[in-house]
């Protein structure tokens, strides 16, 4: 069993800088994959960035190569999202997700928990 809690969102402008947290409880978690997905107001949930067990691997959506950084402290329990060069359509609820038996997949049905969702958004 793997329990997630997303933090660091917020309000910021375009241009600007934001660390999302996702702290996971469970003794799974340092095999697990983690997924970072995003939903914005009226549309589907969609994947943002994904990382292995090890940290060695990570996967982006091509909307957020080159500003978004996906991370992990193992020693933590802890995975990051540091989002850089905000732009508003950047603006979703974003939730991270567990995959305690893969790589880190871009879909969503491997990944088992999830977390409540933390709110971002990038004003104009």
């Amino acid at each position: 069993q793997v329990q997630l809690v997303e933090s660091g969102g917020g309000l910021v402008q375009a241009g600007g800088s934001l660390r999302l947290s996702c702290a996971a409880s469970g003794r799974t978690f340092s095999s697990a994959a983690m997924g970072w997905f995003r939903q914005a107001p009226g549309k589907e949930r969609t994947f943002v960035a994904a990382i292995n067990w090890s940290g060695r691997n990570t996967n982006y959506a091509d909307s957020v190569k080159g500003r978004f950084t996906v991370s992990r402290d193992n020693a933590k329990n802890t995975v990051y999202l540091q989002m850089n060069s905000l732009k508003p359509e950047d603006t979703a609820v974003y939730y991270c997700a567990a995959d305690t038996d893969g790589y880190g997949s871009t879909r969503q049905a491997p990944y088992e928990y999830w977390g409540q969702g933390t709110q971002v958004t990038v004003s104009s």
